[in-house]
């Protein structure tokens, strides 16, 4: 099975271009900035992971993707080769995107924050504010 997820941020705009022909389709092509679970000296901490999404998750990422949002990946790793100009072999690995979603609200995303929209109070550095006692019954679950 080959199923990658990923949440990171984007590194820079999308570079989206258009395949030639009668059917042409959206290729998006994007770095992630993903931050590694631990963290060992002398050793960098964020990996640069390089995406490609078609068709219509292509036009997704043209059209709402930008530098710096946060989004959730899945999608699966795809490798290659190819011969650069100075006749040296160059291997590639991308993730090629299945699905895509957001990880923050547009607010966040934005720079903004939203407590002073929230009647509950501050929203911590995860995005999760403390519900205060007694709101229970508001709640529609248990």
């Amino acid at each position: 099975m080959n199923k990658v997820i990923l949440i990171g941020h984007l590194c820079a705009d999308p570079d989206v271009r258009y395949s030639q022909g009668e059917n042409s389709m959206a290729v998006a092509r994007y770095r992630l900035a993903v931050d590694r679970r631990y963290k060992r000296e002398d050793e960098q901490n964020v990996d640069f992971i390089s995406c490609v999404a078609f068709g219509k998750n292509g036009e997704f990422a043209e059209k709402y993707l930008h530098k710096g949002i946060k989004i959730a990946v899945c999608g699966r790793i795809q490798t290659g080769s190819y011969t650069n100009k100075d006749g040296q072999k160059v291997y590639t690995t991308d993730i090629v995107v299945e699905e895509h979603d957001f990880c923050e609200s547009k607010g966040t995303a934005a720079g903004t924050t939203e407590e002073a929209a929230s009647p509950y109070g501050p929203v911590d550095e995860n995005g999760f504010m403390n519900v205060p006692d007694g709101i229970s019954e508001e709640l529609p679950f248990n």
